[in-house]
């Protein structure tokens, strides 16, 4: 079920207002039947994937709380213990690895083979990767591990707890939440929130102009270009790259604040996904800012465990050229989304390598770090970073990829911008003119938000008909320019893919 079905705009009222109605200790038993069945929507034989991952990691945390409380202290129950979440980690990433890694490795067999000048016929597979898998895959990870390290104690109750890795408002592309923080308010039942829920309700509305008014137009544009690339070349794919970091930015924050709106609604309180990555000075702070559930997932359970920087600068890199390349994979079974992660990577090990260099340049050229054309330049230059490696992300294979930047450098059609080329790429000028409007409105939210301005909190503090009129045209708005209705087909949101 999409966020962006006319199915889900039925389904969650209807989960809401019988959350709130029947008793309070039935309610997380509700929760958990609306989730298979908002997850069943899509495809029902793939509940028991979610099913298998929640019961494995469940059993696991029972088994590591037995073993720790055992009296025995001795090397065989640190070994136990291990072996226990070893298991898990084998189980729960071995399914991932099959429904979304098994054809691409057999594919790299074949090609490793091929080289060799040995033909090896390998056999095609047609499986389905089911929406999710690495979402909550990862978070029930998360838990086990926490379990294990003895930050948490393991949850008795296995309803709650599968209701913890089936929440559907965050089940599909996240936020990838931890136990610290959704176990812990689901082992108490929520209340009705008034302003929580004004807050929620205002935060999906966002949500929505992101992805179906904005994500949707852009993409448009941006499929038109990329996936005819053989047709255009030049300033058509800077057009096309530049609005993609937009697109995939609306896409995947759009899913997420209605998500966590949604959540909060019913009164739960999930991680923060995005915070104006694209105000970043630095490609290291834009991973800061940019998927924060999954960027931290991966510093509290690879990049630390593999030693951080805590063992010297050469390791440090090393450990973070491992962490970008296995986040590229994450993000797709695929060697350009493998090349776009690594990229990442080197961006942040060159940055920090040039950083005594950069500063020592702004000392002799007396500029000040805090100025605003400083700091504009670095927002702009860490942008153009980031959007050059999403042309891997966004192309279909590495040589496209590259001959696309090739195309973009060699750039020598700037007539397109002045002779209406731009209106043949799928919108009409009247749309074109509104995306443009629109990215101006984001681009003033995400200004607004760095600055340290709260603008869903300054629509509360007004008046109730101020915040009823904004209310009111919002979904108005939406109604009016959001890409939907006969002959669109819901667009599934980016991150549904990885």
């Amino acid at each position: 079920m999409l966020f962006n079905s006319i199915e889900f705009l039925f389904f969650f009222p209807i989960v809401v207002l019988a959350y709130f109605i029947i008793p309070k200790k039935a309610r997380y038993i509700w929760l958990l039947f609306a989730s298979y069945i908002f997850y069943m929507g899509w495809n029902a034989a793939y509940a028991l994937l979610l099913l298998a991952s929640t019961v494995v990691t469940y059993l696991s945390g029972l088994l590591l709380d037995k073993v720790s409380r055992s009296p025995d202290d001795t090397p065989h129950r640190t070994s136990l213990r291990k072996l226990i979440v070893a298991l898990s980690c084998i189980i729960s990433l071995g399914i991932l690895f099959f429904y979304k890694y098994f054809t691409f490795a057999l594919s790299l067999v074949s090609g490793a083979f091929a080289l060799a000048g040995i033909s090896l016929n390998v056999p095609t597979f047609d499986i389905i990767l089911p929406v999710g898998i690495s979402f909550y895959t990862f978070q029930a990870l998360s838990y086990t591990i926490d379990v294990y390290r003895g930050d948490i104690p393991a949850e008795r109750n296995f309803l709650r707890y599968a209701l913890f890795v089936s929440f559907f408002p965050q089940l599909v592309a996240g936020p990838i939440e931890r136990s610290r923080n959704l176990l812990t308010q689901m082992q108490k039942p929520t209340v009705f929130d008034f302003d929580k829920a004004r807050d929620g309700f205002l935060l999906m509305l966002w949500g929505y102009f992101l992805k179906i008014v904005l994500a949707d137009r852009i993409a448009v544009v941006v499929d038109t270009v990329y996936d005819g690339y053989e047709a255009y070349s030049g300033w058509y794919f800077v057009v096309a790259t530049v609005l993609f970091a937009i697109q995939i930015y609306c896409d995947f924050s759009g899913y997420s604040a209605i998500a966590i709106g949604a959540a909060r609604i019913l009164g739960f309180d999930l991680m923060d996904n995005f915070d104006a990555p694209y105000t970043a000075l630095s490609v290291a702070e834009y991973w800061r800012r940019w998927h924060i559930s999954l960027t931290t997932w991966f510093k509290d359970y690879l990049y630390i465990p593999l030693g951080g920087n805590r063992k010297g600068r050469f390791r440090k890199y090393i450990n973070i050229m491992i962490v970008f390349l296995i986040s590229g994979l994450w993000h797709g079974a695929s060697l350009h989304f493998v090349f776009w992660g690594g990229l990442n990577g080197l961006y942040q090990i060159i940055g920090e390598c040039l950083l005594p260099l950069r500063t020592r340049i702004a000392r002799l050229l007396h500029l000040d770090p805090d100025s605003f054309g400083y700091r504009l330049s670095r927002i702009l230059g860490t942008f153009f970073l980031v959007d050059v490696a999403f042309i891997f992300f966004r192309a279909d294979r590495i040589r496209t990829a590259f001959g696309i930047l090739g195309s973009i450098i060699r750039a020598d059609n700037p007539w397109i911008f002045a002779d209406g080329s731009l209106y043949a790429l799928g919108l009409d000028e009247k749309n074109f003119h509104l995306m443009l409007i629109c990215i101006a409105v984001l681009i003033a939210a995400d200004v607004l938000k760095r600055l340290g301005y709260n603008i869903r909190g300054f629509i509360a503090k007004q008046d109730y008909i101020f915040r009823w009129i904004v209310i009111a045209a919002s979904i108005v708005f939406i109604l009016t320019f959001g890409l939907w209705g006969s002959g669109y087909d819901a667009n599934n949101f980016i991150y549904f893919r990885f």
